[in-house]
């Protein structure tokens, strides 16, 4: 998962990029808003950890234009000085998910990060986010990176399995129990089968590693951490 910092105490920062890519997080950072704003329109972010008092352009005005310039849906957890509740609500206001005052313990930074991307992962609307995929069960669609991604009906019922229970193992015959119809007598590796397109049309597309094979067991959709 790659997350954006944009936090203008440059040792501050540091410390926490170090601590969340020992996390296995991939971390960008920027010391001022607007270096902060050109990252998160370049690239795509699970999250963004936003400081509320910046130079040049401060967090909330930073998080304003992500959602209503951008119509950007990325977590935002913004930290802001111990007591402000103020600037809490106001960030909040501006579409901020969550926030942390400072001084704070890493360990909550990184339980609160992990806590808004999960949320962010199944929308009110029935979406469901997962990396740079996003799969609509309404209008049974799949997107990666804005473009569809082209699944037959049984492929796209394996995947939403999947980006519904990120992390839990599903054997051949449960998957066959919830995306057949009662009473289907499967052959014995038709589930391999379908893993096997989807896999390749995710990796054709750039996107490689998402569902693992549990030896013994069976798949699951590799979890974020």
């Amino acid at each position: 998962m790659r997350i954006l910092i944009v936090e203008d105490e440059e040792k501050l920062c540091d410390n926490i990029a170090l601590f969340l890519s020992n996390e296995g997080f991939t971390v960008d950072k920027a010391l001022d808003g607007e270096e902060g704003l050109d990252l998160a329109l370049e690239n795509t972010y699970d999250c963004i950890v936003l400081d509320v008092l910046l130079p040049g352009l401060s967090g909330i005005e930073f998080c304003k234009f992500m959602r209503n310039e951008m119509s950007s849906n990325v977590p935002i957890l913004m930290l802001t000085a111990l007591g402000e509740l103020e600037q809490r609500i106001e960030g909040l206001n501006a579409g901020a998910d969550d926030y942390l005052p400072k001084p704070f313990d890493l360990r909550e930074l990184l339980a609160r990060i992990n806590a808004i991307i999960r949320r962010n992962q199944t929308l009110s609307d029935g979406r469901v986010l997962y990396r740079e995929l996003v799969l609509d069960s309404k209008r049974h669609l799949v997107h990666l990176r804005g473009e569809e991604l082209e699944l037959s009906a049984r492929e796209f019922s394996i995947l939403e399995l999947f980006l519904r229970n990120p992390g839990r193992v599903f054997s051949r015959e449960e998957i066959t129990d919830r995306v057949w119809e009662t009473g289907y007598e499967s052959r014995s590796n038709i589930v391999d089968v379908y893993i096997s397109y989807i896999r390749k049309k995710l990796e054709n597309r750039g996107l490689k590693d998402l569902l693992e094979t549990v030896p013994g067991f069976g798949y699951r959709l590799k979890e974020l951490p």
